[in-house]
């Protein structure tokens, strides 16, 4: 495990269920569209799991729907125009994840953002929170053609930065992300804080490492070196 950490050059990391918790946001958003149809809201804990995997997710859950039915189009719709209306009233970054972002950078490794999140959500919420206006990329999941699982959104991070991909290192809380991070060459991390959509078998993802904390994260990177 030490070898695929010891000449990192650069940190990748997901957005939400990883630097971020906008699974508050996103429910409140989800529960607008049940409450509009006359249904009870539903309490968060159902809703977090799934906030990894945004509308699709939300949509599954407040309504058992899948991107295979008819008015999913138009639910998804409405449901971005809601999330978009209320998006970062009670979206926060996780415990820690400051700090761990704090001694990332006195290691002097740059770290960017890949996540699968559309630019008309994630660039107000990076302008919303200077801990994340530090990233040097930005890439989201509609920058490139391709969105996580495939690994162009990753690569297209690494050439933004200047990094070589194999001396670089992905953190994700969901399969999809250690699936493209292997897919780009990259180290994997998985950060069990966070989501874990519906496969929480977080172990057998197949990550290099699973982490529980974001402290754990400067545990690995303590052999990494930015030349």
């Amino acid at each position: 495990m030490t070898s695929r950490f010891a000449d990192l050059t650069a940190v990748l990391f997901d957005l939400d269920g990883t630097l971020v918790d906008s699974a508050p946001d996103l429910g409140a958003a989800a529960n607008a569209l049940r409450e509009a149809r006359g249904l009870a809201p539903l309490p968060l804990a159902q809703y977090r799991p799934m906030a990894g995997a945004g509308a699709r997710g939300m949509l599954g859950i407040a309504f058992d729907m899948t991107p295979e039915d008819g008015a999913f189009p138009a639910m998804r719709e409405q449901f971005f125009d809601l999330f978009e209306s209320r998006a970062n009233r009670s979206t926060s970054a996780f415990e820690n994840i400051e700090a761990m972002l704090s001694g990332i950078r006195e290691k002097r490794l740059p770290w960017g953002i890949v996540t699968n999140k559309a630019m008309r959500f994630t660039t107000p919420l990076v302008q919303s929170m200077p801990l994340l206006q530090q990233a040097g990329a930005v890439v989201c999941g509609d920058t490139t053609p391709h969105s996580k699982p495939h690994p162009a959104p990753l690569l297209e991070a690494c050439r933004l930065m200047g990094v070589d991909p194999t001396r670089c290192l992905y953190v994700g809380d969901d399969e999809r992300d250690v699936q493209a991070g292997r897919a780009a060459g990259m180290a994997t991390v998985a950060a069990a804080w966070g989501y874990l959509g519906r496969n929480d078998a977080v172990d057998e993802w197949g990550a290099d490492a699973v982490i529980r904390s974001p402290f754990d994260l400067l545990g690995l990177l303590k052999s990494a070196k930015n030349d």
